[in-house]
């Protein structure tokens, strides 16, 4: 992967996938830019990892498998905290739920990594 003008060094970082190769994907490509990754595979685990720390970011799969089907529910924890959130969803029709969160840049899958560094750039600055 060449190398990226995205810093996250000493960043924190909360990834929701429920897709196990795409969760790892993300993870070493915030990886490779510095940052310390949590994955998470549901909404449960990742409302349990934002209790027990802090994040600086969030790259959330919109919908998702099981019950509840969207990260609605952790991208309001987060947001609560301040915290910026991206994010990644299949759907083009997804702006319903997301249109709470007007800072928050989406990226349609499949995506290509400068695509999400780009919007991770740009949550991160609040723009």
């Amino acid at each position: 992967m060449p190398k990226s003008d995205v810093t996250l060094s000493g960043k924190r970082c909360l990834v929701l996938d429920d897709e196990f190769l795409i969760a790892l994907d993300i993870q070493q490509v915030l990886e490779d830019c510095g940052a310390d990754v949590v994955c998470a595979g549901n909404v449960a685990d990742a409302l349990s990892a934002i209790d027990g720390a802090g994040f600086d970011l969030g790259v959330l799969d919109l919908k998702l498998s099981g019950t509840p089907a969207t990260s609605i529910a952790v991208a309001e924890a987060l947001s609560a905290r301040g915290t910026p959130i991206v994010f990644l969803t299949g759907m083009r029709g997804d702006d319903v739920h997301t249109a709470r969160f007007p800072r928050a840049p989406v990226v349609i899958k499949p995506y290509e990594t400068p695509l999400l560094l780009s919007a991770i750039a740009r949550a991160l600055s609040g723009a």
